[in-house]
């Protein structure tokens, strides 16, 4: 079986998969600061860290799931508009891949809940950790969906970080809900899979004409929902509304404004502080500190994407040699 044109371009860069996600570009070389993109995407993994916990707090106190995808997602439609207009960029809307932007935002919904879901059910630190393997399950979708040949070094780093998986979850142990387990990988698996349509999008549109089509697609299929799960609320909620909506729209633009100015496998290190930063608020506003057991784990699965990117950076530099030689 052939590989869609489309998605032949995505084959360099599926394995090195952030795990936070975000508009995947390479960086022109006279805008390359790599030291500035190391900080920026440092300040993406504290702001979506902020941004989960303000989703914890939301769910603990009452607020339904759709409801707080739903105020997430708003801000997305208003903030691009506005930014269009001012600029006078209307015309940037246009699409000719409605298509794909409707796809991407059926699976973007999906990623959304799982990865909500998970923060929902599982403790702040062993979400973050399940969430790290998004890098290991993009290597198995660039051998299965793209038919990549997979080195060894990769096919290792997954069994490692698979490993890393089976020591936090110890199954039959009870200490965290397995499915709340099952549903933070699913998020993560979600991210990598969404990756590949993001770099298919990129080639075509600009960051945020993908973010306004995300939000334009989803939001009102979300809106359904809230008759029926909307309810009053306090200050307090609202307050964390309006945080999760403000850190989360802050996070995707620090997002792709850190790979503008440095290449994927070298920002994507600083998506590991995540889980210094969901360690610390899980333990000062939850009172929940990571288990034995993810201190174990937790190494094995960030071992597992330094080394999916490390190899995916030779790689890179390799095809980049041959091109240039050819």
């Amino acid at each position: 079986m052939g590989v869609h044109p489309h998605l032949r371009n995505c084959q360099a860069c599926i394995a090195a998969t952030p795990p936070y996600g975000g508009q995947v570009q390479q960086p022109e070389d006279h805008t390359q600061r790599p030291l500035l993109a190391l900080l920026i995407r440092l300040g993406a993994a504290f702001v979506l860290s902020v941004m989960l916990v303000f989703v914890k707090l939301a769910g603990e106190s009452g607020i339904h799931l759709a409801e707080i995808l739903f105020w997430r997602q708003l801000p997305a439609i208003l903030i691009p508009l506005a930014w269009f207009a001012l600029n006078g960029s209307m015309h940037m809307l246009r699409s000719n891949r409605l298509g794909t932007h409707a796809r991407r935002a059926l699976y973007g919904t999906v990623g959304m809940f799982l990865n909500f879901g998970g923060v929902l059910l599982l403790p702040l630190a062993e979400a973050t950790t399940f969430g790290f393997t998004s890098a290991i399950w993009a290597v198995i979708l660039s051998a299965l969906l793209l038919q990549e040949k997979v080195g060894w070094y990769r096919w290792m780093a997954v069994l490692l970080g698979f490993a890393g998986v089976w020591v936090i979850a110890q199954p039959g142990d009870g200490h965290i809900p397995l499915f709340g387990a099952a549903v933070a990988l699913g998020a993560a698996f979600m991210i990598a899979l969404i990756s590949i349509q993001i770099r298919d999008l990129n080639r075509t549109e600009h960051p945020l004409t993908i973010v306004f089509y995300f939000a334009a697609f989803s939001t009102p299929i979300l809106a359904l929902a809230m008759p029926f799960v909307m309810t009053g609320h306090t200050p307090y909620q609202w307050a964390l509304l309006g945080g999760l909506a403000l850190f989360g729209l802050l996070g995707q633009f620090l997002l792709t404004a850190a790979l503008r100015y440095g290449a994927v496998a070298s920002v994507i290190v600083m998506d590991y502080s995540a889980l210094l930063w969901a360690t610390l608020f899980g333990w000062g506003i939850f009172d929940r500190l990571p288990s034995a057991t993810t201190w174990l784990g937790a190494p094995l699965i960030v071992t597992a994407g330094l080394i999916i990117a490390w190899r995916e950076h030779r790689l890179a530099k390799h095809r980049l040699m041959a091109v240039q030689e050819a």
